[in-house]
């Protein structure tokens, strides 16, 4: 006699008793536990590469490097001065009381910048500001390469005219060396901050570090780039 039911059969019934055997709400225990890794994920994950080359950065090779030669005698185009990094930092002494105020801080300094920044810790320990080595007093981000340019570009051409009042940018903040520090006062004239979520008005110090050897040749490539000089 042949045995009732096919192989087919025999196989659709096995799927049907492991279907009923399975505890109700497993799938959805599964999920909900899918749910927060899923989060953790998102907010672990850096922020995306730019893609593309930046404009300052095609303008710099096209008309800045040809300028400079001509203006410096240089005989290889390897001598021109060029951006090494662009460090903006935030000092926030407040921190040693209120250690939420640190982090706000660094929010918005990723906004700002698209990098997450670090946290700079005091280097030893003074007794009248109750600051003891190693406690958190700001937070620093370093930008080259690409992030470099696209950031002087926003700085120089949409965050400087927000500025009230603003008739250029100081020329005596050089250091000797052909680095140049900018302040700012409000980093509310950045166009990521939205001034109904910040919870404090705060600065930046913000740091162009050139290859230039002197302050004049610092200060002629920052000038074709376009930072606006005060006359």
């Amino acid at each position: 006699m042949a045995e009732k039911g096919s192989g087919k059969d025999k196989g659709k019934a096995a799927a049907k008793g492991g279907a009923k055997g399975a505890p109700k709400g497993a799938d959805k225990k599964a999920a909900k536990a899918a749910a927060p890794a899923a989060k953790g994920s998102e907010k672990s994950t850096p922020p995306p590469a730019l893609k593309g080359t930046p404009r300052l950065m095609e303008y710099y090779r096209d008309e800045c490097v040809p300028q400079m030669m001509q203006e410096f005698r240089y005989k290889s185009p390897m001598q021109v001065p060029r951006l090494n990094k662009v460090v903006v930092n935030i000092g926030l002494g407040e921190a040693i009381q209120n250690i939420k105020l640190l982090e706000s801080a660094s929010v918005e300094l990723t906004a700002v910048t698209g990098q997450k920044p670090v946290v700079t810790r005091a280097k030893k320990s003074i007794a009248a500001f109750k600051l003891r080595e190693g406690m958190p007093i700001g937070c620093m981000v370093t930008l080259r390469r690409n992030r470099m340019y696209y950031f002087l570009d926003k700085l120089m051409n949409v965050v400087l005219p927000r500025v009230r009042d603003f008739r250029g940018v100081s020329e005596k903040a050089f250091d000797g060396r052909g680095n140049y520090t900018l302040g700012i006062k409000e980093q509310i004239i950045f166009p990521e901050i939205e001034y109904d979520q910040i919870d404090k008005v705060r600065g930046m110090n913000i740091t162009i570090v050139t290859s230039a050897p002197t302050d004049e040749e610092g200060k002629f490539l920052l000038k074709l780039l376009g930072l606006p000089f005060r006359r």
